[in-house]
């Protein structure tokens, strides 16, 4: 059985990655409009279905444990961003947010000696490492290319081949 307060903390962690979705949908909505983006349009995409995925599993695990996991009302996230590296920098942003998340529903599960939770969210804190790890090399590249439209047409080519080996940096 699941303490309350390991509840509440999933719970919480439910309405991030739920808010996580909404961030990188709306990211590709603004995407979709932008001109020669088409695969970063997709990269946004498949994000946001991630992070639905991600909440979805929290869901299963809260009610499975005799908790109940709660959907949230979600706010309405940023729409429009200035360029392709100011969504980048808050796609970075926003994944050292949701890996503090974590580590705090680490620490919440330990002082409760909620073992099977503790367990549970080793997949996270691995998730988190390599979404990190790819976000910061997403903003390397595009740091690199500057305003070279040929570097942002190799950076759109190239984004959804960029993929994260375990334990490995990014690779193409």
């Amino acid at each position: 059985m699941i303490s309350k307060k390991v509840e509440a903390a999933l719970n919480e962690q439910i309405r991030i990655e739920a808010e996580s979705s909404q961030v990188y949908l709306a990211m590709a909505s603004w995407a979709e409009v932008q001109p020669g983006i088409d695969n970063v349009t997709a990269f946004f995409y498949q994000h946001s279905e991630e992070e639905r995925q991600h909440m979805l599993k929290l869901v299963h695990f809260v009610n499975e444990r005799g908790g109940v996991a709660k959907i949230p009302k979600l706010p309405e996230p940023q729409s429009t961003f200035p360029s392709i590296k100011s969504a980048f920098t808050s796609l970075l942003e926003h994944e050292i947010f949701v890996s503090q998340s974590i580590n705090n529903c680490i620490d919440i599960a330990l002082e409760e000696k909620d073992y099977a939770t503790h367990n549970f969210l080793q997949w996270y804190v691995a998730e988190q490492i390599e979404e990190e790890a790819l976000a910061r090399t997403m903003n390397d590249k595009l740091e690199l290319i500057g305003d070279d439209k040929s570097g942002m047409y190799m950076f759109d080519r190239d984004i959804l081949t960029i993929s994260m080996a375990p334990g490995t940096k990014p690779v193409v």
